[in-house]
C-alpha cells in the first residue's frame, strides 16, 4: 500500500536533511553519457533530449505543478508512451491478502470482492516518480510507464475504464495498488495513463470510474479472438467524379475500413434508415455478411457506440453507430475506443 498523503511532507523534509548533509561531503557524479569529450581534455554536458511529445514538467520535488508536493515525473521518460496500449485484460483470481479490510486516517475501507457493477465520478489524480520501483499493494513493483492505477476499494488486481470528462479520453488500467486517500479524489493512475487522458500538466481532471466485471473481460477477449471477416474487393465505377464521397477504392477492403480522423465530418448522404442527428460510420463493405461480422466485432463497444445499424448504400452496406445530440458527443464517442477495436470512425451528420 503507497504511504498516505499525509505523511508526504514530513518525509520529504527528511529526505531533503539527509541528502544535503550528504552532499557537503561527496562531489556529484556526472552521467558518462552526457559528458563529451573536448579537444582540450574538459567536458562539457549535453542535456538528455527529452521526448518533444511529452508536456514540459516541473521537476518532481519542485513543490510546483499539479502533482503532490514531493511526486512528479521521471527524469528521462521512455520515448512513445502515447503509443503504450491499454492493459491488457484477463479474468484472475483476486488477491485475499490485498482485498481485506483495513484502515487509513481512520477511516475503514472494504475493499469489493463480488461481481456487481461499480461506476464512480469525481477526481483523478497521478503518481509517479515518488513510488516509482516501490511495491505496490498487490505486491507487483510500481511502474510509472505502465498502464495501472491505485483504488480505494477495487478488487486487487483487476480493470477499469477511467473516461476524463475534461478530454474525453478514455483507457483501461489495471487496479494493483490502494489509494488515494482523500475525500475528494477517486482514482490515482500512472504516469503513462494520465497523459494518454490528457491530465499530466493540469494533475488531475473530473473522471468517471467503471469497474470491468468478469462478463466485459469476456466479451473483450472473445471480440480479439473472433475469426476476421473474408476481405473483399470494392470497386470504384470510372465514372465516379472526383469530389463525390469515397468507397474505399479499388483496394483489397479490411474487415473495418479505416476512414478518417475521429474529429472529420463529412457531407456523406444519410440513409434513410437512421433518424436526425451525428453517427459514426464504423466501415463500409461490398458484402453484407461482413457487414454483420463487423456489427458483432464492435457489440462490446455497443454502450459507447450505441445502436450499431448495417444500412444498404449503393453498392456498399455501411455500419453506423448512434445517434447522438452532437457532433462534440460523437467525437467523443469515437475517441473513447480502444485500438483494439480496430476502427477508426468518422462523423456524419443527418
Amino acid at each position: 500500500m503507497r504511504a498516505p498523503f499525509d505523511t508526504f511532507a514530513m518525509r520529504g523534509l527528511s529526505l531533503a536533511v539527509l541528502l544535503t548533509l550528504a552532499a557537503c561531503g561527496t562531489t556529484p557524479q556526472k552521467s558518462a553519457s552526457n559528458n563529451v569529450p573536448l579537444p582540450s581534455g574538459g567536458k562539457v554536458k549535453v542535456p538528455v533530449r527529452q521526448d518533444p511529445t511529452l508536456p514540459v514538467l516541473p521537476a518532481a520535488g519542485s513543490g510546483r505543478g499539479g502533482y503532490y508536493k514531493d511526486d512528479g515525473p521521471g527524469d528521462n521518460p521512455p520515448a512513445n508512451l502515447r503509443d503504450v496500449p491499454d492493459a491488457e485484460v484477463r479474468n484472475e483470481p483476486y488477491s485475499t491478502r490485498s482485498n481485506r479490510p483495513y484502515v487509513v486516517f481512520g477511516k475503514t475501507y472494504t475493499p469489493i470482492t463480488d461481481n456487481e457493477p461499480f461506476k464512480q465520478k469525481g477526481t483523478g489524480t497521478w503518481y509517479g516518480k515518488k513510488f516509482h520501483g516501490q511495491r505496490t499493494s498487490s505486491g507487483e513493483i510500481y511502474d510509472m510507464y505502465k498502464m495501472t492505477a491505485a483504488h480505494p476499494t477495487l478488487p486487487i488486481p483487476s480493470y477499469a475504464r477511467v473516461t476524463s470528462i475534461d478530454s474525453g479520453e478514455q483507457v483501461i488500467v489495471r487496479i494493483n495498488d490502494r489509494g488515494p486517500f482523500h475525500a475528494t479524489r477517486v482514482i490515482d493512475v500512472s504516469y503513462t495513463a494520465a497523459l494518454k487522458l490528457g491530465f499530466l500538466g493540469k494533475g488531475s481532471h473530473q473522471v468517471v470510474v467503471e469497474r470491468l466485471l468478469p462478463a466485459d473481460i469476456d466479451a473483450i477477449l472473445a471480440a480479439r479472438a473472433a475469426p476476421k471477416p473474408v476481405p473483399s474487393v470494392v470497386a470504384r465505377s470510372i465514372d465516379t467524379p472526383a469530389d463525390s464521397e469515397p468507397e474505399m477504392g479499388a483496394v483489397v477492403q479490411p474487415e473495418i475500413t479505416a476512414l478518417s480522423a475521429v474529429d472529420a465530418t463529412v457531407a456523406a448522404p444519410a440513409p434513410a434508415a437512421l433518424a436526425t442527428g451525428f453517427y459514426l460510420q464504423l466501415g463500409a463493405y461490398s458484402r453484407a455478411d461482413n457487414a454483420e461480422a463487423g456489427r458483432a466485432q464492435l457489440a462490446p463497444y455497443a454502450q459507447t457506440l450505441g445502436n450499431l445499424d448495417v444500412v444498404p448504400a449503393g453498392p456498399l452496406f455501411r455500419l453506423y453507430g448512434g445517434p447522438f445530440t452532437s457532433r462534440t458527443d460523437a467525437a467523443r464517442a469515437a475517441a473513447s475506443l480502444p485500438a483494439s477495436a480496430g476502427v477508426k470512425p468518422i462523423v456524419i451528420e443527418r
